[in-house]
């Protein structure tokens, strides 16, 4: 964007929040409109279309501090935020050129009745925004011309002024966006299509052990970038759904394993289920207690390094209905363990201080 068009667009109220507009408010106002205008709800409509640029266009200045700082200076000019006399009679209207004139030293009490002319270097005209304010901050080089290394508008693009005013072409804006995956797609990786805010389709490769709440930069799929600048960049947010069994704890998978009384008191030998189907066997020994954790090392997520490992947490199954037998099987047990109280540490530990 050229600077002159900051003079004349006003991105609060393009957005509908006033000029004192926390980040959040901004951002906030911005998701509403985009909702509402984005050409996947309204296909076809121009008008909502051109909503939808301009939306884009002002959150993509006002939610960059730097950007927005430098928006809100040259704006102040424009609203007159500063005021300067001409030399003119009375000191009284002056114009755009007349602001200059004072700060260059072209214009005084008498000095040419106030009529002020700029040399640009580029064989008369009107002066260039750009090469007035290089001037006004002391960037000005050969020509008249402002130019500084690296800018708000992405790394590498040069003819950028201090004030925040391009000369060239401006980097696109980095946009967001959501996928919703399975639990196994997250885990064994995926490739997803998505629509973005410009109305274009893109395809995306997951990559393998990608969490809930992740962020993946795919570079160049943000919004254009004015004639010969790139893109900008899309950050796509991942959401993890949860799965029936299975866990995760970093590289790890978790599963609750259910194991008898008489496996966990007596010892045995079980299958654990693992995510790519084929089960695994695991020893419970004698006297296993409720929530042991057995670990079955690399059957896990995959790692750049190494695979993370299954954590089968031991879950004791009570039976519901007891058979003659069975009851009194138990009622024998009972009688051995009379004498014992699994109650008695807890108590001993609840006493002290």
């Amino acid at each position: 964007m050229a600077s002159q068009d900051w003079f004349e667009k006003d991105f609060y109220a393009i957005l509908g929040v006033p000029a004192d507009a926390d980040a959040a408010a901004v951002k906030k106002a911005y998701r509403k409109l985009a909702r509402k205008l984005h050409p996947d709800q309204k296909p076809g409509d121009k008008a909502a279309e051109k909503r939808f640029k301009e939306i884009g266009e002002a959150y993509a200045v006002l939610s960059s501090p730097d950007e927005r700082k430098q928006y809100d200076a040259i704006r102040s000019m424009s609203r007159g935020g500063a005021r300067f006399t001409s030399g003119g009679p009375g000191g009284a209207g002056s114009g755009f050129e007349d602001v200059f004139s004072n700060l260059f030293g072209g214009g005084g009490a008498g000095g040419r009745g106030g009529n002020v002319r700029f040399n640009t270097g580029r064989g008369g005209g009107q002066p260039n925004i750009e090469d007035l304010l290089g001037g006004m901050f002391g960037q000005q080089g050969d020509g008249g011309t402002s130019r500084v290394r690296g800018n708000a508008g992405g790394p590498g693009q040069e003819g950028y002024g201090r004030f925040g005013a391009p000369a060239g072409p401006r980097r696109g804006a980095d946009i967001e966006a959501k996928t919703t995956l399975s639990f196994r797609d997250a885990i064994e990786g995926s490739t997803v299509t998505l629509s973005i805010a410009n109305g274009s389709r893109i395809t995306a490769r997951i990559p393998v052990g990608v969490k809930d709440g992740q962020k993946i930069r795919l570079r160049g799929k943000g919004s254009p970038g004015d004639q010969g600048a790139p893109a900008g960049d899309l950050m796509l947010i991942v959401q993890v759904k949860p799965h029936a069994v299975f866990g995760r704890d970093g590289d790890n998978l978790t599963v609750d394993l259910p194991v008898t009384f008489a496996e966990a008191a007596l010892g045995a030998t079980v299958s654990v289920p693992t995510l790519s189907g084929d089960p695994v066997k695991v020893r419970i020994a004698p006297g296993t207690p409720n929530g042991r954790v057995l670990r079955v090392r690399g059957r896990g997520i995959a790692a750049k390094h190494e695979a993370g490992d299954l954590l089968a947490r031991v879950s004791v199954a009570v039976p519901q209905k007891l058979s003659g037998k069975a009851r009194e099987a138990v009622e024998v047990l009972r009688a051995e363990e009379a004498d014992a109280d699994p109650r008695a540490d807890v108590f001993a530990k609840a006493r002290q201080d």
